[in-house]
């Protein structure tokens, strides 16, 4: 009976956007409202501006009005179009939800984001139930650190690896025309894969970066000082990618002990400083002996830098939010969330699936052991094999042969 009723579900739709931008979350957005317009069961396309903070605000705009010209430039433009919001429901933002969402007649729910914004999907589908609020809620999959559980890999992270990957490769070049160390610290809280990203950007034998540290192996200051000794001693010149989640022996994250806030969710906050980098720099500085010692953090820049974008990112965004919207009015289902699946062997092949909310909901995944080497400082080819599909093309790096003359 539950089902007939879930199927015959008709009102209007409410989409938001949760947690850090990308470059590609509005085609998911996007993707979802093209889809709904097809689906007569659904009567208003809305959108909450800042999600959560939006629908408690009542500030809501009709998407139903913007033209299909206007979608798709909204489409391909980068960070999140509604805006975006980190905010985690309290019992009393439920009871406000609820009536919001009574007002505005809304009976299918699509919020777009990570595992913290899956964890809000997930609150307010089973407070929908407690409350006997009949309506359909659907997580749409997103992040560049690709750490939610069940997915192969996440929209966001393609993008974003892109733009690692790349701006790797003009950093090594930099570096080698004026030779020091050079550490950029990458975002990824818990999860190493876009830090590991930079490893695409190698084309010879000596380019960089020549060491990665990720969240997944704990990260010896003495061990990281000899690992820089070791390769400026073999190259006269050394770059490091150092995720922003590294942490000691005890779990902890290195930057922590810089940084003290943290978000609605409970996560630290470990974007926005340059404490880690400059702090590494220092102590390469002081134990290594070498005086030409530099840091970056790209921090947001990864997350939205217009004009650099993965194909396959792009069309996979997409696709996950359509497919939501699919999910919702099959009747099968009445929530879930959207997870990008893989195809194994060598031809790359994709498809979306729905999960449980509960199985992507707060929790995160890490890089797989066979992506890390022994040495805990560096991916393997296993790595690669895996994201050169997920990141696409990158510029094609010349250099010259260096035939050395010996006479006139």
């Amino acid at each position: 009976m539950a089902a007939k009723i879930l199927k015959q579900l008709t009102g209007n739709m409410l989409i938001a956007q949760s947690g850090g931008p990308t470059v590609v979350i509005n085609q998911s957005l996007v993707g979802a409202v093209l889809e709904a317009k097809k689906h007569k069961e659904i009567k208003k396309i809305l959108g909450s501006l800042h999600g959560l903070k939006g629908i408690l605000e009542e500030n809501i705009i009709d998407l139903g009005k913007e033209s299909t010209s206007e979608l798709e430039a909204v489409a391909n433009t980068p960070s999140s179009a509604l805006g975006s919001v980190r905010k985690k429901p309290t019992p009393e933002d439920c009871v406000k939800v609820f009536s919001v969402l009574q007002k505005y007649n809304v009976r299918f729910f699509f919020y777009i984001g990570g595992n913290d914004s899956a964890e809000t999907t997930h609150i307010i589908n089973e407070e929908a139930k407690k409350n006997g609020y009949v309506m359909k809620c659907f997580h749409i999959c997103k992040t560049i650190d690709n750490d939610l559980k069940e997915n192969d890999h996440t929209p966001g992270f393609g993008s974003a690896a892109k733009f690692v990957a790349q701006a790797f490769m003009g950093d090594n070049l930099d570096n080698r025309a004026l030779p020091g160390v050079k550490i950029n610290v990458i975002m990824g809280r818990g999860a190493g894969f876009l830090t590991a990203a930079s490893a695409l950007a190698r084309i010879y034998p000596d380019d960089g970066p020549h060491l990665i540290y990720i969240p997944e192996r704990a990260f010896s200051l003495e061990k990281f000082v000899a690992d820089v000794k070791g390769v400026f001693e073999k190259y006269k010149r050394c770059v490091v990618a150092v995720s922003e989640g590294i942490v000691d022996e005890t779990g902890e994250p290195i930057a922590s002990k810089f940084i003290s806030e943290v978000d609605s969710h409970g996560n630290k906050q470990l974007s926005g400083s340059g404490a880690l980098g400059d702090a590494l720099a220092k102590e390469i500085k002081g134990k290594a002996q070498i005086s030409r010692v530099r840091s970056d953090t790209f921090g947001y820049l990864q997350r939205s830098f217009a004009g650099l974008v993965s194909a396959i990112d792009a069309k996979e965004a997409r696709l996950a939010g359509a497919t939501a919207v699919k999910f919702a009015c099959g009747g099968k289902f009445d929530n879930g969330s959207t997870a990008i699946k893989r195809a194994p062997g060598k031809t790359y092949k994709t498809w979306i699936e729905r999960t449980e909310l509960r199985n992507v909901a707060k929790e995160t995944r890490h890089m797989p052991d066979e992506f890390i080497n022994a040495a805990g400082n560096d991916v393997t080819p296993a790595f690669i094999k895996y994201a050169t599909p997920i990141v696409g093309p990158l510029p094609k790096i010349g250099r010259f042969k260096g035939v050395k003359v010996t006479k006139a």
